[in-house]
């Protein structure tokens, strides 16, 4: 007999509310669910294919623990043994710095990914840390950081209200927004353009996002910051400079002008081959408008500028105008925020406290970069003991890190590895032990990352849709469990992970004047949480002390857990609004508009002016039927134009000889691949685009589908060298390759 079930969707960072149509404990169907608070019915591909991801046959049902060399299924109480067997004699004979600990990009969406790794971080004391942030957002992180003292203080597109979107680097059209979480991203663009406003893309392909706008600029790839900082300097020249109510929160406003003086519209037009009055246009259009915000996603950050054009979206948001205000770039208020303090100076944000050991490269928010880890396992140094064990949480590094090749051999290297993943997929067949998490159906679902993201602030939470299968462990307690294990408190039961973080955050909240449960009894506060599991409980005492929290009845009309399972669809609190300046946390107490890291930076900007490319360069491509490399095991995502292609323009087919539908060998500083040509206009001459997240041939796998139609990895056509200086972040567009008819040789590169 079947039934329904809400579900909020994993796949993306859209968060759409689904239907699911559950047959026993199978999943067989998914639609949107049009009370949804939030996503009001949209749902994209990858929710609709809910049910085929969740129970995909190639999906680890038990752990597996390496054995002579080989991974046999085992179980749980097997596979945590020889975690703590594994983690703890590499602590205590090498310092913790020796384990390295990966997390991917599914840690932000799911509970257990939000909750639980800052908890084994503190434990073990690392700084080893790598995340997917360094290979596509810490840019964004860095520069919010330094302007606003938080690198979690990120406006977004107030896409409901404004009368002028300016998109640098981004596709939402096949992405669903990144650092912007909006369902129905595609229908908010139509709507802005029906209400008549405008819609300006900045991209090197004619994207999907790029067709529906009124004007669509083909920059080169790689001078985004450039033009950026050109319309910055065309605002400064003609006068069109207005912060308007912005002001009094403003440091270093006058100190700006000198910043760019060098960045005219006539000197940044031949480097980013856009001419200079269409620069002017961009910035005139956008004073003028009266709202408008500058939204700049991955193509602007994994340049070698990532975090000047970060940073300067947000200048260009303030010198019009628009930041903080409706219609503009707003800050969410997510539920679970901490209480919100008064305003006022804070401690502000610092980057470098410690660095990579071998090339020496400053951390960024607690972390390392991704393109470094290689070589923190496979090169020793007299600066401390290379990586000898790496914990790796729902990341493939090996596809979606630089030089594959090379990271797969130094994982193979290890002492000791262990993997929370549900496949056994190109990183965890590495692993001597793998931990699988159950399927999205059988997880409670709340998003901490996202709804601090969001276009509209609301909050919503959906228990397990189906029962936890026998034989499976929950993956919140997956990763309790893992913590003491690698913590030394192995054998420990797992609810004293979330205890100990209860007791923590309460005992802090009842210190702090501004709280509403300042003065209290935190033995007496946590004794009220409700909620049938740690993970509730804890989500339960976020709201409570959330921005619109009962406060453990100070507010009685407040959120709670209790109240928020009553509104099985969500709860809307309202649109977004202005409110610095008590976001702010820098040491000024403003936004400090030229910090010095940012400052030292451009003289490397200015150096950019007078840069060409020569010969082709290679861009990346989103595909909306996908996210990574995740999905590619699931038939019903891999077809159509979901393929591996790479995109050339016919001027530049013609020219090398290419045809369309023939494979073509890519050569870059780190490798060759060979892939199929595609030939089309929808690229810029002179740039080629391959997508992320593709290569999955490597022995070992079990990944059925993925394997017949592998595709290739277009990261391995980097060697990882070619870094953003101040955020760590991999430069994976714009880089030049070399391209050729398989049949003919490809010179080396000088």
């Amino acid at each position: 007999m079947s039934r329904t079930a809400l579900r909020i969707c994993p796949l993306c960072e859209a968060t759409c509310g689904l239907t699911l149509t559950i047959e026993g404990t199978e999943v067989t169907g998914a639609r949107g669910d049009r009370d949804d608070v939030f996503s009001k019915g949209f749902i994209c591909p990858k929710g609709a294919s809910f049910g085929a991801v969740d129970g995909d046959p190639d999906r680890l049902r038990t752990p597996l623990v390496r054995e002579d060399g080989e991974l046999r299924e085992a179980t749980w109480e097997e596979a945590f043994d020889a975690v703590a067997a594994g983690i703890r004699p590499v602590v205590e004979r090498y310092g913790p710095n020796s384990v390295g600990v990966v997390l991917g990009n599914p840690n932000v969406h799911t509970m257990a990914g939000a909750l639980y790794p800052p908890v084994l971080l503190a434990g073990l004391g690392t700084h080893s840390v790598f995340t997917a942030s360094t290979v596509d957002q810490m840019p964004k992180h860095v520069s919010s950081g330094l302007l606003y003292g938080d690198a979690l203080a990120i406006p977004v597109p107030d896409l409901d209200h404004t009368d002028h979107l300016l998109l640098i680097g981004a596709n939402p059209l096949e992405s669903n927004g990144s650092l912007c979480t909006a369902p129905d991203f595609p229908g908010k663009l139509k709507a802005l353009k029906a209400r008549g406003g405008t819609l300006t893309v900045i991209d090197p392909r004619r994207t999907r996002t790029a067709k529906l706008a009124d004007r669509h600029i083909a920059i080169r790839p790689g001078t985004d910051a450039l033009l950026l900082a050109a319309m910055a300097y065309t605002l400064f020249d003609e006068g069109l400079v207005d912060p308007g109510e912005l002001t009094p929160h403003l440091q270093g406003l006058d100190e700006l002008p000198d910043a760019v003086r060098d960045f005219t519209p006539e000197a940044a037009a031949d480097a980013c081959d856009v001419d200079a009055g269409a620069i002017r246009v961009l910035a005139r259009e956008l004073a003028a408008a009266p709202t408008a915000a500058v939204y700049g996603r991955i193509g602007s950050c994994t340049v070698p500028h990532g975090t000047l054009a970060s940073w300067l979206v947000d200048v260009l948001n303030v010198l019009t105008g628009n930041l903080d205000r409706p219609g503009g770039a707003l800050f969410p208020q997510a539920a679970t925020d901490k209480t919100p303090r008064p305003a006022g100076p804070g401690r502000g944000f610092a980057l470098g406290r410690w660095h990579s050991r071998v090339s020496e490269h400053p951390e960024a928010k607690g972390e390392l970069p991704l393109s470094a880890l290689a070589e923190e396992i496979d090169t020793a140094t007299e600066q401390g003991e290379p990586i000898r064990a790496v914990i790796a949480v729902a990341t493939n590094p090996v596809l979606s890190a630089p030089d594959g090749d090379r990271l797969d051999k130094a994982l193979g290297s290890l002492d000791f590895m262990v993997s929370v993943d549900p496949y056994l997929n190109e990183t965890s067949r590495h692993a001597h032990v793998v931990l699988p998490p159950p399927p999205p159906s059988q997880s409670p679902h709340h998003d901490f990352a996202f709804n601090a993201l969001a276009v509209r602030n609301q909050v919503r939470y959906t228990r397990p849709a189906v029962p936890l299968e026998p034989g499976r462990m929950a993956e919140t307690e997956i990763l309790a469990r893992l913590t003491l294990a690698a913590t030394g408190m192995h054998g420990a039961d797992p609810s004293a992970v979330d205890d100990l973080v209860i007791g923590q955050t309460l005992g802090k909240a009842v210190k702090e004047p501004h709280s509403p449960v300042h003065g209290q009894d935190p033995h007496e506060l946590a004794a009220r949480l409700t909620g049938v599991s740690g993970p509730e409980r804890r989500l339960d005492m976020m709201l409570r002390l959330g921005p619109y929290g009962d406060g453990f009845g100070v507010r009685p009309d407040g959120l709670s857990l209790e109240k928020l399972l009553a509104h099985p669809h969500g709860i809307d609190l309202g649109p977004l609004a202005s409110r610095l300046p008590q976001p702010l946390k820098t040491a000024s107490g403003k936004v400090e508009l030229l910090p010095r890291p940012l400052a030292d930076d451009l003289p490397r900007l200015r150096a950019a002016l007078r840069e060409r490319a020569d010969g082709l360069v290679l861009i990346g491509r989103r595909h909306l039927r996908s996210n990574n490399s995740w999905m590619h095991n699931v038939p019903a995502l891999t077809g159509g134009s979901n393929r591996c292609t790479l995109h050339i323009h016919p001027d530049d087919a013609e020219r090398l000889g290419v045809r369309d539908g023939a494979d073509v060998r890519l050569k870059g500083a780190g490798g060759e691949v060979t892939a199929p040509a595609e030939v089309t206009d929808v690229v810029r001459p002179g740039v080629v685009s391959l997508p992320h997240g593709w290569g999955h041939d490597r022995p070992g796998t079990r990944l059925g589908h993925a394997a017949a139609d592998p595709g290739v990895n277009v990261n391995q056509l980097l060697d990882g060298s070619l870094l953003d200086p101040l955020s760590g972040n991999a430069v994976l567009n714009g880089v030049p390759v070399e391209v050729a008819p398989v049949a003919e040789k490809i010179t080396p590169l000088t």
